[in-house]
């Protein structure tokens, strides 16, 4: 990392302090943010993400657990190794007594929240009772079991089907785009509708569901499509906001070419708590596991997400085996990094409480202010 430079400090400073003082960033600041790499101008942001963490939501860091119960696919995404054409698969569906009995010893261990995660299985997404009301059954069934929220990362659906999902117990939908530039999204989903997938987060929204919006780095996108994406994340109002790094493996048609530096994904991070000072913004443990999580959690996030326990037989998305089966992606296993970083487990009240606040009012969502 780069050393800075005296009058770039000063401009950025100005930038932070504006942001600590309410002032979001405008779209230029946003850009030139998104392009820090200098040591000094970077360890600044990362402290300004803290301080507006700390000031909505104190210490509290929220866990939630993985459940990728069908790697089965109907799309043939160019950067996703569960992709309809990968023939070298191994694939698998749970039985919904193991979905069930995994989703609850993921409650028992203490995370916040459930995340029911598949490809676009189309045995799951069809009409009938084989495939959206059995998704339902699971979700209600899920739902009883846990009694604590319940995500469905389950691919594009109909409104009329997330209405049925909403009354099943689920909370939040997780659709993501990957991009906000159309060019690059037919690229990374080839056949798939940009205006489909979108829509259906409004659908969401409206059927009384939390909404979770995310983007990849290292897929040939450019810092001007990531600030284009935190502006549609903005406009779409989302709950929750993320940015992975996409991970290249052999049998991913993007490949090793396409990959972003070390610090987008956390310097980004930090950006979005800037501009989302009051959102969830999850670190994954599926990119670079429990060594990867610090640096997440110094630049802002207040959520850890993909949280698997051993034994369950479970594929991450990006690294299938990554610190799951030697029981370190667990929440006991991150306790000493949310120690280093001085956070603590937040109690389920207390998540509970901030998703009744933004499902009552999604403008403002207000915890427990505190002075920087």
């Amino acid at each position: 990392m780069k050393t800075g430079h005296p009058s770039g400090n000063n401009e950025i400073e100005a930038v932070l302090q504006r942001a600590l003082e309410g002032n979001r960033p405008d779209p230029s600041e946003i850009r030139r943010l998104l392009a820090l790499r200098q040591r000094g101008q970077v360890a600044r942001l990362f402290q300004a993400a803290r301080k507006l963490r700390y000031r909505f939501f104190g210490p509290d860091v929220f866990l939630y657990g993985f459940v990728y119960f069908s790697t089965y696919c109907r799309n043939n995404c160019r950067f996703c190794h569960f992709r309809s054409s990968n023939g070298q698969l191994h694939r698998y569906r749970k039985s919904e007594s193991d979905i069930i009995d995994a989703a609850g010893r993921l409650a028992d261990a203490g995370v916040h929240l459930i995340d029911l995660t598949m490809g676009e299985d189309p045995r799951y997404l069809q009409a009938g009772e084989n495939g959206y009301d059995r998704l339902t059954q699971l979700v209600r069934k899920v739902k009883r079991r846990v009694g604590r929220p319940v995500m469905i990362s389950t691919g594009l659906m109909p409104e009329k089907v997330l209405k049925t999902l909403a009354h099943a117990g689920a909370d939040w939908y997780a659709c993501y785009q990957e991009t906000h530039n159309r060019t690059l999204f037919e690229h990374l989903r080839p056949g798939q509708s940009y205006a489909s997938r979108w829509q259906a987060k409004k659908d969401a929204r409206r059927a009384g569901l939390l909404v979770e919006e995310g983007i990849l780095a290292g897929v040939g996108e450019t810092l001007d499509d990531i600030a284009g994406s935190i502006a549609a994340m903005d406009d779409l109002n989302a709950d929750q906001v993320r940015i992975m790094t996409f991970v290249p493996r052999g049998t991913i048609p993007l490949g090793p070419c396409l990959t972003a530096d070390d610090l987008r994904e956390p310097v980004t991070l930090a950006v979005m708590r800037l501009v989302f000072p009051d959102r969830l913004i999850p670190a994954s443990l599926d990119i670079a596991g429990l060594e990867g999580l610090k640096m997440r959690l110094d630049a802002g996030a207040n959520v850890v997400t993909s949280l698997v326990l051993p034994g369950e037989g479970l594929a991450g998305v990006a690294h299938r085996r990554l610190d799951i089966e030697d029981a370190r992606r667990t929440p006991e296993g991150i306790l000493p990094v949310l120690d280093s970083c001085g956070l603590a487990l937040a109690p389920l009240p207390d998540y509970q409480d901030w998703m009744a606040r933004r499902q009552s009012d999604p403008e403002r969502c207000l915890k427990r202010v505190r002075p920087v």
